[in-house]
């Protein structure tokens, strides 16, 4: 295998650092694809969305192999994603707090243009039951603002969890294991 030319179609820095942490040789290209899914179905909006990324950069980048994430929070269904203020961000942090919720990740590889694979990462996320005083101070400090969901499990949003099952790097937006298999499929050498 030779190395390909990898591109990242995403300006999250969770996902640079993730991607730079298993070793995979890659650059950055924000995708300014206005996310804008097809589906009935919500639970098919995060691969939908990535689906979009990869291929609006892919469309620019000839012979490189380009990675679309896209992850949304999903609680009995319904998609919730980046808070819009404080007030939302508490409002769905309540909604969040004592139940179980998914947590849905996309992942699409598209070169020259043209979808190669595209799949999705699914994890059950249990929130504990947090005090309003604890949701209140995770949202003062500012942290859930960037999130889908309104948290960060790799950040102090991890204070209100007390398990998953399934991937924990797909709570935080790249499901690796996910990710590496569907290179390793392409004989993508990273």
């Amino acid at each position: 295998m030779s190395k390909a030319k990898v591109i990242l179609a995403s300006g999250s820095p969770r996902r640079r650092e993730i991607l730079t942490q298993i070793g995979v040789d890659f650059r950055v290209v924000v995708s300014n694809d206005e996310e804008c899914p097809k589906s009935a179905n919500p639970l098919d909006f995060p691969r939908e969305n990535a689906i979009a990324k990869a291929l609006a950069v892919s469309k620019m980048e000839p012979g490189a192999y380009v990675l679309g994430f896209d992850t949304l929070v999903f609680l009995n269904g319904a998609p919730l994603g980046k808070p819009k203020d404080e007030n939302d961000a508490l409002e769905m942090l309540k909604k969040l707090n004592g139940k179980m919720h998914w947590v849905i990740t996309g992942v699409a590889i598209a070169k020259d243009g043209q979808v190669v694979d595209a799949q999705q990462e699914r994890t059950e996320v249990f929130f504990r039951e947090n005090s309003l005083q604890e949701l209140e101070n995770y949202v003062n400090s500012k942290d859930p603002m960037d999130k889908a969901g309104a948290y960060g499990i790799q950040t102090q949003g991890a204070r209100l969890i007390s398990q998953i099952r399934g991937c924990f790097y797909n709570v935080v937006g790249l499901p690796v294991a996910r990710t590496l298999d569907m290179l390793g499929k392409l004989k993508v050498d990273v």
